[in-house]
């Protein structure tokens, strides 16, 4: 099937090359001003990487290369123009599948014909050992990113709940599962017998099930970004197995970002890695009945025109987007009533949160297609002091990342979540559907029934564009 071709030092520079850009779109993909930019990179590289690969070795003809070529390309390009912004998660958390499927295809492909793969010992007609570690652990990997993502596309897309599905005794489960999967990639470097290796396939696919099923909704951002570290490991284990040098630099490249990103929103959810793996938000059952939407409580209501006077009269507002924007796309007429305001010589400010959504720099992303200026977008840890000297807090469709309960109640699923301080504010302007759902997590907000607090219920989009033409 391929045979590799003399290594050329304009193969290796090209590789090389590759590598580099594959860095650069990284950087560039780090802040939303160069994030053209640093998609422009990935995608030169890439070609450039696919290229030499196709030149140094002999593999399908080249009509049919093309072909697959143009068949994947016209998909991925048909669905990248059709997706909406709010369907963003579930799309990567499909496209993550698709990666850990493609390693367990080649791992299988590696391992029935390894002759084609020049993986053979010549003295004992067997698997090299180091091949037979690279493909045990590219398959596993593989496999488990393919079913985790499969789980996390469902619960994204509402086709399974968001709450956790806790099984008994999951967590002996899990740990005999991956004790059996990496004592079985140990054996097979001694025995390659064909049900080793079919078994550790499925046993991985299995646990990919078994770690995603427990998380519940509000750890998704980190479950989508660990999803994607999985899939740049299981790309590096199957670059090994071929041979590929750029491979295994966009593999660990892909890996090594996603485990960072997926640090650094545990941090910012006051998380450990292993707690959101063995279980997530609510995996137990304390929270439950804090939870439960107080719908009976007294709160205040107000229209678009008490909220366009107000904000008009302010001196700051800062605007706190969450995942509800983003379902009634709200964003454009959100920068619409923002510039409106600034036009009235009002400080407008947009604070993130690092989880709001459901994938990271999900709001980000939105603002930026919205023409939302960087500089007025800020982080949780460089905003969220303002919060005290701001006269209004515009808060549209953020529940979770607002809760006061994360500080306060320690039975709450999301105690210990770092918050947007919106309370503090002199004003709070909540824009939500209705009173009688609760977020993501499932808890009710102290916020909607504070005394500084007025509810905006409406579809965001609806309000937002009426409180334009208040100010208007």
């Amino acid at each position: 099937m391929h045979e590799l071709a003399p290594v050329s030092p304009f193969v290796a520079l090209a590789y090389l090359i590759a590598g580099i850009l594959f860095i650069l779109a990284l950087r560039g993909l780090s802040s939303p001003a160069t994030s053209r930019r640093g998609n422009r990179m990935g995608m030169i590289g890439m070609a450039i990487a696919v290229v030499t690969t196709l030149y140094t070795h002999d593999i399908a003809s080249l009509p049919e290369i093309i072909g697959a070529i143009l068949i994947g390309g016209g998909i991925g390009f048909v669905i990248a123009r059709r997706i909406a912004m709010t369907a963003m998660p579930q799309l990567v958390a499909a496209f993550h599948s698709l990666v850990g499927l493609a390693a367990v295809l080649v791992g299988a492909a590696a391992f029935l014909n390894p002759g084609a793969f020049g993986i053979v010992d010549a003295l004992t007609g067997q698997l090299h050992p180091a091949s037979r570690v690279e493909m045990g652990l590219g398959v596993a990997i593989g496999a488990i990113t393919f079913s985790g993502s499969v789980i996390a596309f469902l619960k994204l897309n509402g086709n399974m709940s968001g709450k956790p599905i806790l099984l008994p005794a999951r967590h002996l489960i899990n740990l005999g599962t991956l004790a059996a999967i990496l004592g079985l990639v140990a054996y097979f470097t001694t025995d390659q017998s064909p049900w080793i290796f079919w078994t550790v396939t499925a046993l991985s696919f299995v646990i990919g099930f078994l770690l995603i099923i427990p998380i519940g909704g509000a750890d998704m951002p980190v479950v989508v970004s660990m999803l994607n570290s999985y899939s740049g490991w299981a790309a590096a284990a199957m670059g090994f197995t071929l041979g590929n040098s750029a491979m295994i630099i966009t593999g660990a490249l892909v890996g090594s970002s996603g485990a960072i990103l997926s640090y650094i929103m545990c941090r910012a959810m006051n998380r450990s890695f292993l707690s959101v793996i063995a279980g997530g938000f609510g995996a137990e059952s304390g929270g439950a009945a804090s939870g439960a939407a107080a719908v009976d409580r007294p709160y205040k209501r107000g229209s678009a025109e008490d909220a366009a006077f107000l904000m008009s009269q302010a001196d700051s507002v800062i605007i706190v987007p969450g995942y509800g924007m983003a379902v009634s796309q709200a964003q454009h007429a959100l920068r619409e009533m923002g510039d409106m305001l600034k036009k009235e010589g009002v400080s407008v400010k947009y604070a993130i949160h690092p989880v709001a959504g459901r994938m990271p720099g999900h709001m980000n992303v939105l603002l930026a297609e919205a023409n939302v200026p960087y500089d007025e977008v800020f982080e949780l840890e460089d905003i969220n002091s303002e919060f005290g000297q701001a006269d209004v807090a515009f808060v549209i469709g953020a529940n979770d990342v607002t809760n006061p309960a994360a500080k306060t109640d320690k039975s709450s699923p999301i105690y210990g979540m770092p918050i947007l301080d919106v309370a503090n504010a002199k004003s709070v302007l909540f824009v939500k559907r209705s009173m009688g759902g609760a977020g993501y997590a499932g808890v009710d907000n102290e916020v909607f029934y504070m005394d500084n607090t007025m509810m905006l219920l409406a579809d965001a989009k609806k309000m937002v564009e009426e409180i334009v033409k208040a100010l208007d």
